[in-house]
């Protein structure tokens, strides 16, 4: 590679190339935002006198953090057009307050939409008519967090069309009151994907620009360079296009191009496009699929029902549920893989994974690829046969690493703590040659990666549940499945997760030395600087 000229030298670091536990180098020289010559201070230094210089004072560098999963486009956009209720109010009373003061003076048909709704903080869900009169008659939705369950008043049913005669919706739920068989509110998958649907019809372009920023100056706050964002949308793509082409774009982004939009797909693989299909900053990873469901939610597909407490209307034999039919969802893989696409698609219980991995072999037995890092998404339960399907297809384990430090007592509560010894076996898959990269899911939880690290690492939940320590990993591990595996996981690893020569200059500069730290503290761990391509996008010195 030419090495000239080089524009930037970062110095006096303790940089983790990631390449080896305990590999750590000084100093580094980039040019054009690509790591060009690496070494002691000194030699950098005498290599390019009069670059500018990044001087990390002694503190420990990593590469950029990847979040392999996550959905900053559609976060992003109802940041601007909804109620954002992640953060609070805490009780029920409050929620209820807080949708009577930003619906009091709207007109009689204007919706409040909350999005990040948590029924475990506020301990379940509202009564429908105590909703009802909070709006003032109003249609009122409350979207759960997991964006796989929602709760909606009168006013919002009506507009939908959900009464008590009507159907379920294919691959979709209307919970009903044992007693009269009236809608409780509670909206299952597709049933609450009709509200969602209608709710966001409206969206523009400059929506999801607008949020995208927010989203992604947060996201470097907490070292993050790259994201595969997850079921992306139409409008997504065409914001970040939009974006890069602006020079607003201070993230690199892969797709992983929403299979709930048929007609995307379509035009996807009718243009020829292939994984790959970009450059550095915006790039096709593949096309994605969300058969299966959430835990936390009760929704997700298990082999073994549900424990602990139900909500009102929930079905008495709960295993979860499944959002295709298996033929269907075959062919759909099939025909993706075939077009040269990278296939991800969402498994969380046994049953959902084993849904996704039988697609998997069906498309493998039909069309042969060595190298096809086919993905099963958040891809919890793992349990020791799915173990053995994974290494023999050769299928990613897109890990949901942050579910266990955000959900990991819910799911404790929904499955038991016994279950807890298959779920995210990050120990059990590492010795197992299984590709196990760790992402957020974010907005479904917080989307600093320290949190997922710390769990994996300590296998307990913030409250101090067990997670099964037995499936604890260290911290350069840990680390691995936040940049190595990642930028494995999306077919860059030629360009990303390490610090070496020929890969991108993107790293963070961490203010806590997380190998030395003790691990009870990893999630506290702090981010003093992050920079893509050598450039800075976050300085916690100098907030912009």
């Amino acid at each position: 590679m030419d090495i000239t000229p080089v524009d930037t030298i970062v110095i006096n670091g303790r940089i983790a190339t990631m390449h080896a536990p305990g590999e750590f180098i000084e100093a580094m020289a980039v040019s054009r935002g690509w790591i060009v010559a690496t070494g002691s201070t000194a030699d950098i230094r005498a290599l390019a006198p009069h670059a500018q210089v990044i001087d990390c004072a002694g503190r420990t560098v990593l590469p950029g953090f990847i979040d392999s999963h996550c959905h900053p486009d559609m976060h992003g956009a109802r940041l601007g057009r909804w109620t954002d209720l992640s953060q609070g109010p805490d009780t029920m009373s409050e929620l209820l307050e807080l949708v009577a003061q930003q619906t009091r003076d709207t007109p009689q048909d204007a919706w409040f939409v909350g999005f990040g709704y948590d029924d475990l903080r506020l301990g379940g869900y509202p009564a429908r008519d105590a909703l009802d009169a909070a709006a003032g008659g109003r249609p009122a939705f409350l979207y759960r967090r997991d964006s796989h369950l929602g709760f909606a008043n009168s006013g919002a049913l009506a507009k939908v069309g959900f009464d008590s005669d009507s159907p379920d919706p294919p691959f979709g739920r209307i919970d009903r009151h044992p007693d009269n068989g009236e809608p409780t509110g509670l909206l299952r998958e597709t049933a609450a994907h009709a509200v969602v649907n209608l709710c966001q019809s409206e969206f523009t372009t400059e929506d999801f620009i607008a949020g995208l920023q927010r989203v992604f100056a947060d996201f470097a706050s907490y070292g993050i360079t790259s994201v595969h964002n997850a079921l992306a949308s139409t409008q997504g793509i065409e914001a970040y296009q939009r974006m890069r082409e602006s020079g607003v774009l201070k993230m690199r982004v892969g797709l992983l191009a929403s299979g709930r939009e048929d007609a995307l797909i379509d035009a996807i693989i009718r243009s020829g496009w292939r994984t790959g299909f970009g450059d550095e900053w915006v790039r096709l990873t593949g096309v994605e699929w969300c058969p299966d469901c959430s835990t936390s939610g009760r929704t997700a597909a298990y082999y073994d029902p549900y424990v602990g407490k139900k909500v009102i209307g929930e079905p008495e034999d709960n295993r979860g549920m499944l959002l295709y039919e298996a033929g269907d969802f075959n062919q759909r893989v099939l025909r993706a893989h075939r077009a040269g696409l990278l296939v991800g698609a969402d498994g969380v219980g046994d049953r959902g994974i084993d849904f996704v991995l039988d697609a998997y072999e069906h498309a493998l037995r039909h069309h042969p690829v060595e190298d096809h890092r086919m993905r099963v998404e958040h891809c919890c339960n793992v349990t020791p046969s799915i173990l053995k399907r994974l290494q023999r297809l050769k299928v990613i384990c897109s890990s949901a690493t942050g579910f266990a430090y955000d959900l990991g007592d819910a799911y404790i509560r929904n499955r038991g703590a016994d279950a807890m010894r298959y779920m995210w076996p990050h120990r059990t898959m590492i010795d197992a040659g299984i590709i196990a990269p760790g992402h957020s899911d974010s907005p479904v939880c917080h989307p600093n990666p320290m949190r997922g690290i710390h769990a994996l690492v300590n296998r307990r939940t913030p409250s101090g549940a067990d997670l099964c320590a037995d499936e604890a990993i260290t911290v350069f591990e840990a680390l691995q499945a936040y940049t190595m595996l990642g930028a494995y996981a999306g077919k860059e690893e030629h360009i990303k997760g390490l610090l070496t020569v020929g890969r991108l200059a993107d790293f963070t500069v961490l203010e806590d030395d997380i190998f030395a730290m003790p691990h009870e503290l990893l999630a506290e761990t702090r981010v003093a600087q992050t920079y893509i391509g050598g450039e800075r996008i976050f300085d916690r010195a100098n907030p912009s």
